[in-house]
């Protein structure tokens, strides 16, 4: 399979739009890849601002997902998902419909062959993110507010900074986080309904020094996939905080790019 056939969906968490993962959208296409990244509904529109009409779900984010898997796949691209943090969620909710496997049955071209897990939200079925974020300790949880429209903010700037950047300067890390939009409290709310984990092969990037999601959170969650689906997680380890896409942008570059790779074999 070359290159050209490989098309990347980068999903980004939850309060970042694209432009927070400008220097590893920009790194994987620098290595020829085609790769775009989305901005999800449930995250504002730009810094500190929430989006107008009804509250964006995490069933929102995933159909406005396969849409866009939807049309690459019908050019007869192999689509790689790729979620980081929050977005585990939705990119896994997905698939449903859209596997090479599931399309060809279809007689029709193209679909996801991998999902990719940056250090991610993965809940079992049923689970929705404030689920699993819930299984950590409570002092290492972010410190949200949810305005009167059900738009969160991060109320405590220095907190998240330690929390996410940690690999960063303390003003440095509050620096980024000052840029978040507001982001929707309904996506955090909803469970999960399709396991898309059991329908392509999985890989997985564990940030070793990640505080938001704990390695043993991580850990726990490529557990519970090999379990549900059967089959072996590909898994790479990394020294980073949760926000390798700011702190060490190369490593995640060079992890997307051999998990192309592995699509093209």
């Amino acid at each position: 399979m070359a290159s050209s056939n490989v098309s990347i969906v980068f999903v980004p968490g939850s309060f970042a739009t694209p432009d927070l993962y400008s220097k590893v959208i920009d790194g994987v296409a620098a290595k020829g890849y085609d790769i775009h990244g989305l901005h999800l509904p449930s995250v504002g529109p730009a810094t500190g601002q929430a989006r107008e009409g009804s509250l964006p779900t995490m069933y929102d984010d995933a159909a406005f997902i396969a849409k866009e898997v939807e049309t690459l796949a019908d050019q007869g691209k192999a689509v790689i998902l790729v979620g980081h943090s929050y977005a585990g969620i939705p990119i896994t909710q997905s698939v449903q419909g859209l596997s090479v496997k599931e399309r060809q049955k279809q007689g029709k071209p193209g679909g996801i062959v991998r999902l990719a897990y940056m250090t991610a939200v993965v809940p079992a079925i049923g689970e929705s993110a404030t689920d699993v974020l819930l299984k950590l300790p409570e002092d290492q949880r972010l410190a949200l507010d949810v305005d009167e429209s059900g738009w969160m903010t991060q109320n405590d700037p220095a907190k998240t900074a330690r929390t996410c950047f940690n690999h960063l300067s303390l003003d440095e890390g509050v620096h980024w986080v000052k840029q978040f939009p507001k982001h929707s409290s309904a996506s955090f709310a909803s469970p999960l309904t399709y396991p898309g984990y059991k329908d392509v092969p999985v890989s997985y990037l564990i940030h070793e020094e990640d505080r938001c999601l704990t390695p043993d959170l991580q850990r726990a969650e490529i557990d519970m996939i090999e379990k549900e689906s059967g089959a072996r997680v590909d898994v790479t380890s990394i020294k980073a905080d949760h926000c390798a896409n700011i702190s060490a942008p190369q490593l995640v570059v060079d992890w997307i790019v051999s998990v192309a790779e592995q699509a093209k074999a």
